[in-house]
C-alpha cells in the first residue's frame, strides 16, 4: 500500500499507523502521487491560522479523506504536529476500513504510559479517559483497562525510593521451541551441553554485579528470573543459582522475586522447593492453554493433567503468590474452548493471571505455517469473555502492553488480585526506574532522567554470552559509572 507524504517529513508517525491499520498490506513509501492505486497521502498546509494536516486513504475502491488543525501559534510544537497527522490519517482510514481498531490512533506498545503521566501530573482518571477517547479514539473497553493499570503503576511507582532499582536474570534455554515463541532461546535437545557453562558464566555475572550493588549502594526493588524457561535448569543447577543469588544479592528491600517455571514439564515438587527455599516469593505457571489438543497443536509436550500436578507442587512448596499465563489465539483455540480454559485457571485460584494475545512474530513457526489460527472477531470474543470472567471473580488489570503483528491490535493484560500487584512486570514495562539484566539476551535499561533511559545489550545467543562474559562485566562497570555519577534513577 502506497504512502506520500506531502508538505511534511514525519514518515514514521503516519507510517507506523498505516502498517497497524493495514497489517496484511506492506507500505510503500513513494515520492510522487501515484494515481488511483490503494494508498494513502498525508498532507501538511499552513495558513496564516491554521495549520492543516489533511488525509486521503483509497482502499479496495473506497476513498475517504479527513482533517485536522492547530493554530499556527502552535505549529512549533513537534508532538501535536504529529498528532493533528495521525488523527487525519486515523480518521480516513477507518471511514474506508469502516471498523474502529480497540487501540484507536495509539501505535506504540505501551499505551498505559500516557494515562499515567496524565494522572502523574494532576489529571483524574475521569479526565485521562477523555484524553483516549477524545485525541486517540480509543474505545471505552481499552480506555477502562488502561485507566485501571495506571492506577496500579501509581501505586508501584510510590513505593519506589531514589536509589532502588530492579534486577532481571535471563535464562535462554528450553525444553523444546512452542510454534509461536520468537524469544531467542535454545532447545535442550539440540544445545544442552551449552548449560553448564552458561551457569558458569552467570554465576561470575551475578556476583560482579552484586559487589557493584554493594560498593554504589543502589538496592534491589524487584527480581525477575525469565527465559526461556529458568526451570530447564536441573534441581542441582537451580540450586547453585539461587544459593548464588542470595550470597550475592541483599534482598531485604525487595518487594517480590518472581521464578518463571514456564512450561509444567520442567516442574516438580523437589525443584520447586529449592526455589522457594533460595528466597523467590512468586513462581509463573504458563500452561498457555487447557486444552490437550492445543497444547498438541503449539508443539508442547506436557498436558493438562501436569499443569494442575505442577501447580498443587508450587502451593505445597509453600508459593502464596502464583502467576499464570494464557494466549489468546492459538491454533484450533476457539472462543468456547478459551473460555474453558480461562474458568479453569481461575478455579485453581491463582493470584495473577495474564492473558496474552498471539503475537506472529517472524521467527516463529507459526508465522510461516499459520495452521487452523482464529479470526480476530474470534480473538476479540476470547479478549471480552476473559476479561468478564475475571472482574467477576475480582481480579483487576495491573499493567498492559502490545506487540507488533499482535492479532487483531489487541494486548496482554496481567491480572492480580487485590495485594498481588506485580511490580517488577510494571517497573520493567512502565520504565520508572533502572533495570540491570544479566545473562544472555537481557536488555539493561538505565534510567539518565525524566523519561530518558539508555540501554545495553547482553549478547542473545548463550554461546556468544559464554565467549564474551569478560566484556559483559565492563559492560556492567559502564553502567554502574552512569548510575553513580546521576545519584538517583
Amino acid at each position: 500500500m502506497k504512502l506520500y507524504l506531502k508538505g511534511h517529513t514525519e514518515l514514521y508517525a503516519v507510517e507506523q499507523l498505516q502498517m497497524q491499520l493495514f497489517p496484511e498490506e506492506p507500505t510503500e513509501t513513494v515520492t510522487a502521487p501515484f494515481g488511483s492505486a490503494d494508498g494513502a497521502v498525508s498532507a501538511l498546509s499552513r495558513g496564516k491560522t491554521w495549520l492543516t494536516a489533511t488525509a486521503t486513504v483509497t482502499w479496495k475502491g473506497k476513498t475517504a479523506r479527513a482533517s485536522r488543525r492547530l493554530p499556527v501559534s502552535q505549529a512549533g510544537d513537534v508532538r501535536l504536529r504529529r498528532r493533528i497527522l495521525q488523527q487525519s490519517y486515523f480518521l480516513a482510514a477507518t471511514a474506508v476500513l469502516g471498523v474502529t481498531p480497540p487501540w484507536g490512533a495509539l501505535s506504540g506498545v505501551r499505551p498505559t504510559k500516557l494515562t499515567t503521566w496524565h494522572m502523574q501530573a494532576g489529571g483524574t482518571e475521569a479526565s485521562a479517559d477523555r484524553m483516549l477517547r477524545d485525541v486517540y479514539f480509543v474505545t471505552p473497553e481499552r480506555r477502562r483497562l488502561a485507566v485501571d493499570c495506571s492506577r496500579h503503576t501509581l501505586e508501584a511507582a510510590s513505593r519506589l525510593r531514589p536509589k532502588d532499582l530492579s534486577v532481571y536474570i535471563g535464562i535462554p534455554f528450553c525444553p523444546t521451541r512452542c510454534a509461536y515463541c520468537s524469544f531467542v532461546s535454545q532447545s535442550i535437545e539440540k544445545f544442552g551441553s551449552y548449560l553448564e557453562p552458561y551457569l558458569e558464566a552467570l554465576l561470575k555475572e551475578i556476583a560482579y554485579t552484586g559487589q557493584k550493588l554493594r560498593e554504589s549502594g543502589w538496592t534491589i526493588r524487584s527480581l525477575y528470573m525469565g527465559g526461556g524457561t529458568p526451570t530447564t535448569l536441573d534441581s542441582r543447577q537451580m540450586a547453585r543459582l539461587m544459593d548464588a543469588i542470595g550470597a550475592n544479592f541483599d534482598l531485604s528491600q525487595c518487594l517480590e522475586f518472581t521464578v518463571e517455571g514456564g512450561r509444567p514439564d520442567t516442574l516438580d515438587f523437589e525443584k520447586l522447593r529449592v526455589i522457594r527455599q533460595g528466597g523467590a516469593d512468586r513462581m509463573s505457571i504458563n500452561p498457555q492453554t487447557m486444552s490437550d489438543d492445543v497444547l498438541r497443536r503449539i508443539g508442547r509436550s506436557h498436558s493438562v493433567a501436569q499443569i494442575f500436578r505442577a501447580y498443587d507442587d508450587a502451593v505445597r512448596a509453600g508459593f502464596e503468590g502464583i502467576n499464570m499465563d494464557l494466549i489468546a489465539g492459538l491454533p484450533g483455540d476457539t472462543p468456547d474452548s478459551f473460555a474453558r480454559s480461562v474458568a479453569q485457571v481461575i478455579g485453581l485460584n491463582p493470584t495473577n493471571i495474564t492473558v496474552h494475545t498471539l503475537a506472529l512474530k517472524k521467527a516463529a513457526a507459526l508465522f510461516r505455517q499459520r495452521p487452523d489460527l482464529p479470526s480476530g472477531e474470534a480473538v476479540a470474543r476470547m479478549l471480552d469473555d476473559a476479561e468478564a470472567q475475571l472482574r467477576q471473580t475480582g481480579y483487576e488489570p495491573y499493567y498492559l502492553y502490545r506487540q507488533k503483528y499482535m492479532s487483531g491490535s489487541f494486548e496482554n493484560v496481567g491480572w492480580c488480585k487485590p495485594g498481588y500487584t506485580g511490580y517488577y512486570n510494571i517497573y520493567m514495562m512502565e520504565e520508572l526506574h533502572t533495570i540491570l539484566s544479566l545473562g544472555g539476551g537481557g536488555m539493561n535499561k538505565v534510567n539518565t532522567g525524566p523519561n530518558q533511559l539508555e540501554r545495553f545489550h547482553n549478547p542473545k545467543i548463550p554461546q556468544d554470552y559464554i565467549s564474551r562474559i569478560d566484556t559483559i562485566l565492563r559492560q556492567k562497570d559502564e553502567i554502574f559509572d552512569i548510575l553513580n555519577q546521576q545519584g538517583s534513577p
